[in-house]
């Protein structure tokens, strides 16, 4: 019999390494062997849940099993977790490769081919859903509990901060912590605008002055504004929910701030009226307390 084999590891789980890449493989390849198998291709995908999809291998995989003739009549998984945890679209595809007389076959998990076989997979199938579903509202929890509480969660870390790893029990935090020489760059920009220059104006004054981006890049106007309306630099860590993006967690005073609060509520108003096209008024602005 002509197999492949389909391999995945979610991010939250690459350490475990009795799901490694490696082990899964090893473990399909044996399986395979042993019963005189030929192995026509291995898919793999690194990083990916199997809560979507939309996955390049797996698709990749969907669609050879989808031609005139597919070159193979089975798809090994260690599991069936790794095929699919959303029971929709575990139904969906088994269905579609079905049709094409292709089997899903997990090799720890041993299903007889009749109605009790069947009904054994759903079951493990839905609780694999349910797990991977309260894993990720476990994984937003932690996440807001830590924004909550002035650490980092992740992502594009901002201009003029680096991650400085504390320790919180027996666990390691991410804070922001300042990079001098940067944070005199993000002083400068906010200090160009309430001179009354343009965003494409200071653009070009940095670039000009030899200072660029962190990444090399001339600095552009699109970056320029976004550092001008963003709260990091008030010393406020904001965490954003992303699959409910009313959802927002601010917290003030989590690292050392580069601005005040105030200055930053003034560069934005200064955008405002640049955007309307009115006149900047090149006046004191109020220092506001909070």
């Amino acid at each position: 019999m002509n197999v492949i084999l389909y391999a995945r590891v979610s991010s939250e789980k690459q350490a475990e390494k009795d799901l490694s890449l490696p082990a899964q493989l090893k473990a399909l390849r044996n399986y395979a062997l042993h019963r005189e198998w030929t192995i026509i291709h291995e898919y793999v995908d690194a990083a990916e849940s199997a809560r979507t999809a939309d996955r390049q291998q797996f698709q990749e995989m969907i669609a050879t099993a989808k031609q005139k003739k597919s070159p193979f009549e089975a798809i090994l998984v260690w599991k069936l977790n790794r095929f699919a945890r959303n029971r929709e679209d575990s139904i969906v595809y088994k269905s579609l490769l079905r049709k094409k007389g292709i089997q899903v076959i997990s090799i720890n998990e041993k299903f007889e081919d009749n109605a009790t076989g069947k009904l054994m997979g759903a079951i493990i199938e839905s609780m694999d859903e349910f797990y991977s579903a309260n894993l990720a509202q476990d994984t937003v929890r932690g996440m807001k509990e830590n924004a909550s509480r002035g650490y980092w969660n992740g992502g594009n870390i901002p201009f003029c901060y680096e991650i400085e790893k504390i320790t919180v029990g027996k666990n390691m935090k991410n804070k922001l912590k300042v990079i001098p020489h940067e944070a005199e760059i993000v002083k400068r920009i906010f200090a160009l605008c309430f001179k009354g220059h343009g965003i494409k104006t200071i653009s070009k004054i940095l670039n000009d002055d030899g200072l660029h981006k962190r990444s090399g890049k001339p600095w552009n106007i699109s970056t320029i504004t976004y550092m001008l309306k963003n709260e990091i630099y008030t010393g406020t860590v904001i965490w954003r929910d992303h699959k409910n993006i009313n959802q927002i967690i601010k917290t003030p005073n989590a690292h050392e701030a580069i601005i005040p609060k105030a200055d930053l509520e003034r560069a934005k108003a200064l955008l405002i009226k640049r955007t309307r096209g009115l006149p900047l008024l090149l006046v004191p602005w109020p220092r506001i307390i909070f």
